[in-house]
């Protein structure tokens, strides 16, 4: 990188909470000191936009400051000044307890601390600048501590396959049975309300005991050999998006949410609320078809919240 952006600062000694925030807030944007007062950040929008913000407190509070665009000098390495390896490197070592010390008593316990990782791990990523092996070798280990904590705690969930996603026509798929296991979960829960608001209003859906018992007429999902389950690095609910072209902001938002609650990844700000709701009527609701109801009006919620927020889409 030829070019970096500057923030020369210099804050009266008596504004001490101008001080702490401003250093807060450079430290979590990942600037790099060259000096007191004086900080850089890769000639990224991203990181011109945090340091006008810090600029434009700074100067409210009586300060000086000035953002400029300079040239690395001949001889200089400010890359170097961005090296994550130290804070990946902790984090990794950290998975790799954990997984260590993973089994089928702790493993509810665990899915917290996986998330906290996780949680952690975006923080530096955000701040990780031009990307690194070390970032891909963190975020493969999370990766495989997600998936072990999901093979235990849910060990009927579909094994992922490598494939490519036909795209279907919704028309064919009208007045069908559909099946999947009983006591749905979030992935099962949120195709069911996929199928009942966007393919066939009319559906019938058939909660299996045996999925290997699905009857050849009834089109399964989120199973081993279902007509659609988990493809590569999607869940069965983005997998449907992506076969019938529903790939609006709002549907992808919560795929994005359900994709979290399913198969762990980056968390959106409201899994947490979902999660303990769906969990609240997955316990307190024996039957299938009720509890089913009751999640579509979660996800019919979220869906007009997400579309309210600059997203439509017209029903087929």
């Amino acid at each position: 990188m030829k070019y970096w952006l500057t923030l020369i600062i210099s804050l009266p000694t008596e504004n001490a909470n101008t001080r702490m925030r401003t250093w807060r807030a450079l430290k979590a944007s990942g600037a790099a000191v060259l000096r007191d007062g004086v900080y850089l950040m890769p000639e990224q929008a991203a990181c011109r936009a945090v340091f006008d913000g810090v600029a434009a407190e700074v100067s409210e509070s009586g300060g000086t400051s000035c953002v400029m665009r300079v040239e690395e000098p001949a001889g200089a390495d400010f890359k170097s000044l961005f090296d994550r390896s130290e804070e990946f490197a902790a984090l990794l070592e950290d998975i790799r307890a954990t997984s260590a010390e993973l089994n089928e008593d702790n493993a509810s316990e665990r899915v917290k601390k996986a998330r906290k990782l996780r949680k952690a791990l975006a923080a530096v990523v955000e701040i990780d600048f031009f990307g690194s092996e070390a970032q891909k070798q963190t975020e493969a280990a999370l990766q495989a501590l997600e998936l072990a904590l999901a093979r235990i705690l849910s060990p009927d969930e579909p094994h992922a396959v490598a494939a490519d996603i036909a795209r279907l026509d919704i028309k064919a798929f009208k007045g069908k049975t559909w099946a999947t296991r009983q006591r749905p979960w979030v992935d099962r829960l949120a195709c069911a309300w996929l199928i009942r608001t966007f393919i066939d209003r009319k559906a019938k859906f058939m909660w299996l005991e045996n999925s290997r018992k699905c009857p050849r007429d009834a089109v399964g999902f989120d199973f081993d050999g279902a007509t659609f389950s988990h493809i590569g690095a999607k869940v069965t609910f983005e997998v449907m998006l992506t076969s019938f072209g529903l790939d609006t902001p709002a549907l992808q938002r919560i795929g994005h949410l359900v994709h979290f609650l399913d198969a762990g990844g980056l968390q959106p700000p409201e899994a947490s609320g979902i999660e303990n709701v769906l969990a609240g009527m997955r316990d307190s609701i024996a039957s299938d078809d009720r509890l089913l109801q009751a999640a579509c009006a979660v996800f019919d919620g979220l869906f007009q919240n997400f579309s309210k927020q600059g997203t439509s889409h017209d029903k087929p």
